[in-house]
């Protein structure tokens, strides 16, 4: 870590907790920015169809980390679907869509979701995703469960028209739209595939995005990625 870390950070958490304060302190806002989506659903914009990829019944092979009451209360509309390509190769998508995105209403992640359905986190890291339309920030984990089944997931988060790479981001954005009045939606985009081969199933998860993302408009890919082109 650099010297400055520290108090970059510090002077970061600081402004952070003053513009929170004033906040709470002003009018709340009221508006949803979900009420001014020309399309609200999300199931839509998704293909069944795209490139190399189609559609194929689950046939159990999803596993829910979360618990249905938690799903209920906290998002507006869940999509679970599975994709086969011509190589016979699958990933699982996943996408958690919350019209309220405040702090009690945040989309819980893989990696607090997994380990609370009995999944081990082996990995968790940082990184990124480049696509022919911009770069987003994703999380990458390798997951176990009972020592069976080994699922590498890849996922990303927006609030929004933004993706979001930490809590600190997600909190300054929260504050931007606040002070416009809004209340932002966001979403939980998760990949993940069943291979004890991690290195493998992360470039399976990245051809799959950048295919599923070329093949849908640029309102779309803003919605589902935060990419602006």
């Amino acid at each position: 870590m650099k010297p400055n870390a520290p108090i970059r950070t510090a002077v970061v958490m600081a402004v952070i907790m003053t513009a929170t304060a004033v906040l709470a302190t002003a009018a709340k806002p009221t508006r949803m920015l979900a009420e001014t989506r020309q399309q609200l659903k999300i199931e839509p914009m998704i293909p069944v169809r795209f490139g190399d990829w189609r559609v194929v019944p689950s046939n159990g092979g999803i596993v829910n980390p979360q618990a249905e009451d938690l799903i209920n209360r906290l998002y507006s509309e869940t999509i679970s679907r599975i994709y086969e390509n011509t190589k016979g190769e699958r990933v699982i998508l996943s996408i958690a869509y919350g019209k309220n995105q405040g702090d009690d209403f945040q989309v819980h992640k893989p990696e607090v979701c997994y380990p609370a359905q009995g999944f081990q986190v082996r990995t968790n890291v940082k990184d990124q995703l480049t696509t022919a339309h911009g770069v987003i920030p994703v999380r990458r984990l390798e997951t176990v469960l009972s020592q069976q089944r080994y699922e590498p997931v890849t996922y990303w988060t927006t609030l929004g028209d933004f993706s979001v790479s930490s809590g600190i981001e997600k909190k300054m954005l929260d504050i931007r739209y606040a002070m416009d009045g809004f209340v932002a939606d966001g979403l939980l985009f998760r990949l993940s595939s069943i291979d004890r081969d991690s290195v493998k199933a992360f470039e399976l998860h990245a051809q799959f995005a950048r295919s599923l993302l070329s093949h849908v408009g640029q309102g779309e890919r803003r919605r589902l990625a935060g990419l602006a082109q």
